[in-house]
């Protein structure tokens, strides 16, 4: 399911503006063909997302890492071999409906990441450190992802996590020990509960920094 306020990824127009909400991303036709439009990072005008109509259905061509290419396609009969590209590296995604859709969207991040040098990318790595049983401040993984003023960015990054079970974001808090709104980590209460399942105490949605901070190393 799509998160609170976010549409479902059923066709070009909605990928096109998921791909583009990723920082530093732009638009292109560079065929001639109206039928192909890529969506480019910047950093080096790699395009991580190819979008395109073939057999009556909306496709995307996304960059994997050849695991991930073996592992989508056992999972879905929509997702096949690359069309015009290296099927060790891209896979195609048929939008018939059959994919859930927050696999689309892990999809489409994950592509993103892959060619890019993203800070998104090095957050999710910082966050990776952080142990069970312990939280980090949005400041904290900021510092650690390489730039301390980017704890907005941080916030952002998480928002998108396009792996839930091997980033654990919701070891994250604010400056505060508090917990993220009402509509993060799936709903009310729900980052509550995933801390609370390891151990770390929460009281009135605040967790004692003092008491379960992780020290970074």
């Amino acid at each position: 399911m799509a998160e609170m306020g976010e549409s479902m990824i059923t066709t070009r127009s909605e990928a096109l503006e998921y791909g583009l909400s990723f920082p530093d991303t732009y638009q292109e036709a560079p065929f001639h063909d109206e039928n192909w439009q890529l969506v480019r990072y910047k950093g080096n005008k790699k395009a991580f997302l190819w979008t395109y109509e073939k057999d009556g259905y909306v496709n995307l061509n996304l960059k994997v890492e050849p695991e991930k290419a073996f592992f989508w396609r056992d999972i879905y009969s929509a997702v096949k071999p690359a069309y015009h590209q290296n099927k060790r590296h891209w896979i195609t995604v048929v939008l018939d409906g059959s994919i859930l859709d927050k696999d689309v969207r892990m999809m489409i991040a994950e592509s993103y990441d892959l060619i890019s040098d993203s800070p998104a990318k090095r957050i999710y790595e910082a966050v990776k450190r952080i142990p069970y049983g312990r939280v980090a401040t949005y400041g904290q993984v900021a510092e650690l992802a390489g730039d301390r003023k980017m704890a907005r960015a941080v916030g952002n990054a998480l928002h998108k996590n396009p792996d839930p079970d091997g980033i654990p974001c919701f070891r994250v808090v604010n400056s505060k020990g508090e917990l993220a709104g009402e509509f993060a980590f799936g709903g009310a209460w729900e980052q509550g509960k995933l801390l609370a399942a390891e151990g770390v105490e929460v009281v009135d949605g605040r967790v004692d920094l003092a008491k379960y901070q992780w020290d970074g190393r």
